[in-house]
């Protein structure tokens, strides 16, 4: 049952050392702070400098862990994940952290991304006579890095990442360290900062940092590995930046919270500044703004505010629905998306609207949402998307489905307009996006323009793995 058309999220990551802390009930709550990017799973693995424990699962966080559980994970230091699958489907084995034992000791590593390369290197472990128990890239990397050179952990990191090829932020948890690691293109989003108590902590986004307290927040740089610890951090880069970085446009659009920053910039001051452009690109002749909760708000108030046309909540929606793990009856299926979005019917009522949202995928919700809007007494309603049409696939870690279930890989926009039935529809386009962003260079546009920053097998599928493992 599908609720919002958009990409689906990607990952989580978090690590933390934090000295005399429970680093276990730490993790939970910066866990927590990532669950927008991945509801699938969530795993945490924690070491107090002997043994690591590992628990993990499919599920939100609040039902994959509670107090008892937390009370048995003490250390100081911890990784987690909440996980949508993007190499390897949703099963339970392909849950992260994955732990394994080494002949340098335990090992736990978490995920954000997807190695392009992925098969290559599962099959030259497979030769090697190494098994795998996951069609997870993640176990791929686990493994690749357990028999890598080096005489410590930093050296062996550097000599695996000789080997991956795509999108990779990475959190690792040895023994008695705890390590953050991300990819020479810069794919996916990676920050640490500092404990208020001693120690330090990284994450996907800045967000989850604030909410463990954190001071000086900065993001890890393409290529570096830093390690966490209780004073100055020990960065090492790695590998050299790419000469072309290929950061995800999407963070800004549509998976980054709001108060992330991202390539130093925020995520909620870009999205202001998507709405202002679009409304200068694709002007509409209407009564209010209404944006699709929760991702286009700050775009259709600069929408609002670049057309001089009032902003209004439109939409309230149910934000537990699309999280539950109880199927609807079929009566309720039926609803659709009012099950998670019920219209304020004065905010529309005779009115012209316009309707703001991050982006149109396979096009299956856009038109009930219309739907619902004219069933509240809207006149007219105009629809304005804060990127561009979304023509290609993503194999850097971004799920999207198939070419064939991208409506703007089959139709025109005016085709999507009529079969979404809209008065007009309207898509920013690449020059605005970018110029809402801020750069014209050093972003991954791949979805919309099919310029990927690297060779990418068209056929690859996030299951692809599945055929050999039931």
């Amino acid at each position: 049952m599908v609720f919002k058309d958009s990409p689906k999220e990607e990952c989580g990551i978090l690590g933390i050392y934090a000295p005399q802390e429970d680093v276990a009930r730490m993790a939970f709550f910066g866990l927590y702070a990532l669950q927008h990017r991945g509801q699938e799973a969530a795993g945490l693995a924690v070491s107090d400098g002997q043994m690591l424990r590992l628990h993990k699962d499919v599920g939100l966080v609040s039902q994959v862990f509670d107090s008892r559980t937390l009370s048995r994970m003490e250390g100081d230091y911890a990784i987690g994940h909440t996980r949508y699958s993007t190499t390897g489907s949703s099963a339970a084995r392909n849950a992260q952290p994955f732990l394994i034992d080494t002949q340098y000791g335990p090992l736990a590593l978490a995920h954000n991304g997807n190695l392009i390369n992925a098969f290559e290197l599962r099959e030259r472990l497979m030769h090697q006579g190494v098994g795998l128990s996951s069609t997870s890239d993640t176990e791929v990397m686990t493994m690749m890095l357990a028999g890598a050179k080096g005489s410590n952990w930093f050296e062996r990191l550097k000599d695996a990442m000789q080997y991956w090829v795509g999108a990779y932020s990475l959190v690792i948890l040895t023994r008695d360290q705890v390590f953050a690691v991300r990819d020479p293109w810069g794919f996916r989003p990676l920050s640490v900062g500092r404990l208020p108590g001693g120690g330090h902590a990284a994450a996907s986004e800045s967000g989850a940092l604030h909410t463990l307290g954190c001071e000086s927040i900065r993001e890890v740089k393409p290529g570096e590995i830093i390690a966490l610890s209780d004073n100055a951090l020990s960065v090492n880069q790695a590998i050299r930046t790419a000469e072309e970085t290929a950061l995800c446009s999407f963070e800004h659009i549509y998976f980054s919270r709001p108060d992330n920053v991202w390539d130093g910039r925020s995520v909620h001051h870009v999205r202001h500044r998507l709405g202002q452009v679009l409304a200068k690109e694709a002007p509409a002749d209407a009564d209010v703004v209404i944006p699709i909760p929760d991702s286009s708000i700050p775009a259709a108030i600069g929408y609002a505010t670049a057309s001089g046309i009032p902003y209004n909540d439109g939409f309230i929606k149910n934000r537990y629905i699309g999280r539950t793990f109880i199927e609807p009856t079929d009566l309720l299926r039926k609803q659709g998306v009012a099950l998670k979005f019920n219209v304020i019917n004065e905010s529309v009522l005779n009115k012209r609207v316009v309707m703001v949202d991050d982006s149109i995928v396979r096009g299956n919700t856009t038109g009930p949402l219309i739907r619902l809007l004219l069933d509240a007494g809207a006149k007219e309603v105009h629809v304005r998307i804060t990127c561009p049409p979304i023509k290609h696939l993503c194999f850097m870690g971004v799920d999207m489905g198939t070419y064939d279930d991208l409506i703007a890989h089959r139709m025109s926009v005016e085709e999507i307009r009529d079969y979404v039935g809209a008065d007009s529809l309207a898509y920013l386009s690449l020059e605005g996006m970018m110029t809402a962003i801020g750069r014209n260079e050093g972003y991954c546009t791949a979805c919309f323009n099919g310029k990927y920053p690297l060779s990418v097998q068209p056929g690859a599928t996030k299951t692809g793995f599945e055929k050999s493992i039931g």
